[in-house]
């Protein structure tokens, strides 16, 4: 496991150095808040009662995560480039340990952003319904960063240029986004979306940090646990399937 520390290392050193990539990863989420959030605050009714900001505040929480998680894949194929990935896969040690290195490595730094917005959501009042509560959505926070990292993994495995890869995980990012219930209720939609939405398993890491923080969720909060957990184990195998075929 000394290889999968190391590489988990490298990223985390990688992330605190860079000032301009984190402040830089606040700045999507904290759009929304302001502008959708305290915009649309007192227009927006939401079912379960409270405030807007509060009701969309796990859902920029997931975004901030996702966000950082699936662009951290953009570092395989600047390691490509560079040489550094030849080096690590000529070692002798196993590529399975270094794609779960890479996959640590990208989750933590995610969730440290996520993080950074969760103690923004107490500053800006959230009420924390107990340390279980927190427990229950932390946990959340990690299987969306686990599962997303080893997504943009997989994709930057089989790819060579990274505009490109800028350009596909934009293609991708905003409609999983989108369609996971973060800025509106779920009830809200027509019986046609709802299914779409299922589809989604960013919906369940947003339900399941929602329920955490708030106490409610249109989805069972073992059912969401279930779904992104198992979209998790299924997204670090195809990662690790594909990261084992990459060919310098």
């Amino acid at each position: 496991m000394d290889i999968v520390y190391t590489i988990w290392l490298r990223s985390i050193k990688r992330y605190l150095r860079s000032k301009s990539r984190i402040i830089g990863s606040l700045g999507m989420p904290l759009f929304f808040l302001v502008i959708m959030g305290f915009g649309l605050n007192s227009v927006v009714e939401v079912p379960e009662g409270g405030d807007y900001v509060g009701f969309i505040m796990p859902g920029i929480i997931a975004m901030s995560i996702l966000f950082t998680s699936i662009f951290s894949g953009i570092q395989i194929i600047w390691d490509k480039q560079f040489g550094f990935l030849k080096e690590t896969l000529v070692a002798p040690v196993s590529r399975v340990e270094i794609m779960l290195g890479q996959t640590v490595g990208g989750a933590t730094t995610s969730l440290i952003q996520g993080g950074l917005m969760l103690l923004l959501a107490f500053v800006l009042g959230l009420n924390l319904i107990g340390l279980t509560g927190l427990g229950i959505a932390i946990t959340f926070m990690v299987l969306i960063g686990l599962a997303f990292t080893a997504f943009g993994v997989a994709i930057a495995s089989k790819m060579e240029d990274m505009h490109g890869f800028q350009l596909i995980m934009n293609f991708v990012i905003f409609p999983i986004f989108g369609l996971s219930g973060a800025l509106f209720p779920l009830s809200g939609l027509p019986e046609w979306a709802r299914p779409i939405t299922y589809l989604d398993p960013l919906t369940y890491g947003v339900e399941g940090i929602r329920y955490g923080l708030s106490g409610a969720s249109h989805i069972d909060p073992l059912l969401c646990f279930l779904a992104l957990g198992g979209f998790t184990v299924a997204t670090i195998l195809v990662g690790t399937h594909f990261f084992r075929k990459i060919k310098i």
